[in-house]
């Protein structure tokens, strides 16, 4: 007697029946997205003083998403380890024109800009070591908080620009003093582990005096909670605690934990573009989505 044929049925009710059915459904909401263009441009310093908790990663990720979208976006790679521009695939080896002769050598952002393969629309003005050795060259300069902000004014003047997404060290000097005066918005990754808001009152408190002394527009428009992993309690508690405390910033999407996010910048890629078709991927797009809904602050 020949064994019984075993079953080929495909079982709908298995997680990763189920996780595969929401991965569907969700590529095929985006596909039928088309997103809003704001009507001036809007300028994101992303920062956490806090580092390790995906703050370049969503730089490049969410600009790769609005640029797919339709977008025209500038990221400007303030930090000086140069990770954005690495992972947006732009040249910044040293001597490479940079923000450092933007905001030291007072060139204009037109002269260093340049062209991501990513995406059309999406444009980098990069970081090179050089930048390390700006903090000390600033402290004497005239207005030297907002050498940034009046370039990229002048470049905003001659050229037409949606989103301008500036990532800064994780720390609090001149650099990051620069982008915030830049800015109108600042968005703040944070991490769902442990000590996630550590920290986090003083960066705010820090965003308050330059909106008080340097820049009135300022203010906290956004945050996104990155490095989920949904297997744990712990990052279902600190989704939950971050939403008391800012249930009107943070966005309805998280990203998770991904391996495709963590591969992609090797490749000199976005995860959009690395794959498409990643949970890491589609999170950034849903996020880039739901900024591009929420519009300009009030």
């Amino acid at each position: 007697m020949e064994p019984e044929a075993a079953s080929t049925a495909f079982d709908g009710t298995t997680p990763l029946a189920q996780e595969l059915a929401d991965l569907a459904r969700r590529r095929q909401v985006i596909a039928e997205t088309t997103l809003p263009l704001p009507s001036r441009t809007r300028i994101f310093t992303i920062s956490n003083q806090k580092g390790g908790v995906g703050k370049t990663t969503t730089v490049v990720n969410l600009s790769a998403a609005l640029a797919k979208s339709g977008a025209r976006v500038l990221v400007i790679d303030l930090d000086p380890q140069g990770n954005a521009s690495t992972a947006l695939s732009v040249e910044h080896r040293e001597g490479t024109p940079s923000v450092y002769d933007v905001v030291v050598n007072d060139r204009e952002v037109d002269e260093v800009i340049q062209k991501s393969p990513e995406f059309d629309g999406l444009f980098v003005v990069p970081a090179t070591i050089d930048l390390a050795g700006a903090e000390i060259e600033l402290v004497s300069m005239v207005a030297r908080e907002q050498r940034l902000s009046r370039a990229l004014g002048r470049f905003l003047d001659e050229y037409d620009i949606d989103y301008v997404l500036i990532d800064c060290p994780p720390s609090l000097g001149l650099l990051t003093i620069n982008a915030f005066v830049a800015a109108s918005e600042v968005l703040i990754p944070i991490q769902c582990e442990y000590y996630a808001l550590e920290g986090l009152s003083q960066l705010l408190k820090n965003i308050q005096l330059i909106e008080r002394h340097l820049n009135p527009k300022l203010q906290v428009s956004t945050i996104l909670l990155t490095m989920y992993d949904s297997r744990t309690n712990l990052a279902h508690q600190v989704a939950a605690d971050v939403r008391e405390h800012f249930p009107n910033e943070v966005l309805d999407t998280i990203i998770p934990r991904s391996v495709r996010i963590s591969e992609a910048p090797s490749y000199g890629q976005s995860v959009i573009s690395y794959d498409t078709n990643s949970s890491g991927s589609l999170s950034y797009m849903e996020a880039a989505a739901e900024i591009a809904r929420r519009g300009v602050p009030r």
